[in-house]
């Protein structure tokens, strides 16, 4: 535990650390712009190219890496592949459900699903690992269902959108941290089997009629930028979890829904409504509080 924690305190280590996180939420803050051009692309195929190119970007990095080995033990593994093959299937549910978002004009859900997630992870932690809660984060946790609870009275209707995405992202989390699979090879193999089953959904909608990739130079150029735009910020994070302390990572990860958030609202234009407004109030305040009892407790190591 002390070398492990030497090695973080290492300052190169930090300084490279804290630059492979900045580049990771700067990335993800940027998706709802960069989906919101693809908005006339059908999700399913969006979803498919994300896939396609994001397979010999991860298996690139683990070559140069040497770091092959886990991908033979998951194939040779039917208890592995089959979680595997269920984190592919959230990561399905989550790429799907934000390219949808955001070519419904709906991103500001999206932002509130990366705000909540962090929230959602402590609650998975109490509840499924038995891990204990802070009073602080049991105020936290309060403040945020008080807003969600006081959006869905206002508006007649559940935030489903942001609350299937965020539990979403949160069992995903949760999986990946329990099974014994590096980052990068474990994205290889779900980014492989998502590309058999995308090849399939390809096909078929290749039946239904024209596709998008191929048809013009503009779209194909953003349906192959799916690949690194899906890739490079997961293995930047990879990378930060590994050099930076854990609240250090926890406080950086609040820029992508940041940006989200200004995308949404002053870019793309959409509503933001009162109920929204008291709702996202909330739900910042118990962040807050959250930041502020996770700074409290001792740094992990």
């Amino acid at each position: 535990m002390t070398a492990v924690a030497s090695t973080l305190d290492e300052p190169d280590n930090y300084r490279s650390g804290i630059g492979c996180a900045l580049v990771a939420y700067l990335l993800w803050g940027t998706y709802a712009g960069f989906f919101a051009l693809l908005a006339h692309v059908n999700a399913l195929e969006v979803v498919a190219h994300r896939a396609f190119w994001s397979v010999p970007i991860a298996a690139a990095v683990m070559l140069v890496l040497g770091r092959t080995g886990d991908v033979l033990r998951v194939v040779r593994t039917p208890k592995l592949l089959g979680l595997m093959c269920l984190t592919t299937l959230l990561v399905t549910i989550s790429w799907g459900v934000f390219v949808w978002a955001v070519a419904v004009g709906r991103a500001l859900e999206t932002s509130l699903a990366f705000y909540i997630n962090p929230l959602l992870n402590v609650a998975v932690g109490y509840l499924v690992l038995r891990e204990k809660m802070t009073g602080l984060q049991v105020v936290a946790i309060g403040l945020a269902v008080i807003g969600v609870g006081y959006q869905t009275w206002a508006l007649g209707q559940l935030p489903w959108l942001s609350l299937v995405l965020g539990a979403a992202f949160s069992a995903y989390g949760f999986l990946r941290k329990t099974i014994d699979v590096g980052p990068v090879q474990g994205f290889f193999v779900e980014s492989c089997i998502l590309s058999l089953l995308g090849a399939a959904v390809v096909g078929w909608l290749g039946m239904q009629g024209p596709l998008a990739f191929g048809s013009d130079w503009s779209t194909t150029a953003l349906l192959l930028a799916c690949g690194p735009m899906t890739a490079l910020p997961l293995m930047f994070f990879a990378t930060a979890a590994r050099r930076i302390r854990f609240s250090t990572l926890g406080l950086l990860q609040y820029i992508a829904p940041s940006m989200l958030f200004v995308t949404a609202v002053f870019v793309l234009r959409e509503p933001f409504q009162q109920a929204q407004l008291v709702a996202f109030g909330f739900i910042w305040t118990a962040l807050l509080v959250y930041s502020y009892s996770s700074l409290r407790q001792p740094a992990a190591t």
